[in-house]
């Protein structure tokens, strides 16, 4: 099985230039490139257990790259629609933050954190809650089996083409103006 890399038809988005997403893009189509070219050595390599141990260790990152990405760009849509308020995602985040406004600021403030890393809203079907996550690199920081409704890339890769480092509240405003929340929602049934 080889990984392919997936194709994003965004549109045209607001605050977040062409020249950034396609910079981004070439970022996201190493991780698939190099998923694959670990899982080839890891093959070839049967048999040199310290080399095949630290491939697994890259494997890890450069997978959750990968499908970070994917969860990432999946979302954003220049045409995005808003959030339908009485849907149970809108319910659900409000229960929990107070709000929906109460939601939008706390995922604000887990983005501003300082570092690299993600910010990603999740869903536990099993305690029946969301939880916004830092995620530092890819996989460091994930909760595990929960599953991921919304994913914001804070590495500067994401916004240094548009954005300084200290202009990165405009990034974050951008990405959430660009998000298309039906994405999320669908995510969500899935998950309740």
């Amino acid at each position: 099985m080889t990984y392919q890399e997936q194709q994003f038809d965004m549109g045209t988005l607001d605050g977040i230039s062409e020249k950034q997403i396609q910079a981004h893009l070439g970022l996201y189509a190493g991780y698939v490139k190099h998923v694959n070219l670990i899982r080839e050595k890891i093959q070839e390599l049967n048999g040199d257990d310290y080399v095949v141990a630290e491939l697994r260790r890259r494997f890890s990152f450069e997978f959750d790259g990968m499908r970070m990405h994917e969860y990432y760009f999946s979302a954003l849509q220049g045409d995005a629609r808003e959030v339908d308020k009485n849907s149970k995602l809108v319910k659900a985040l409000s229960e929990k933050y107070g709000s929906w406004d109460g939601f939008i600021e706390h995922f604000k403030a887990v983005g501003k954190s300082r570092g690299i890393g993600w910010t990603v809203l999740y869903w536990d079907p099993k305690g029946k809650t969301p939880h916004i996550a830092w995620t530092s690199d890819h996989e460091l920081g994930t909760l595990a089996g929960i599953p991921i409704l919304l994913a914001m890339d804070m590495w500067e890769h994401a916004f240094m083409v548009d954005y300084l480092p200290s202009e990165k509240d405009e990034y974050i405003d951008a990405f959430l103006d660009n998000t298309d929340w039906r994405v999320v929602e669908e995510r969500f049934n899935k998950t309740v």
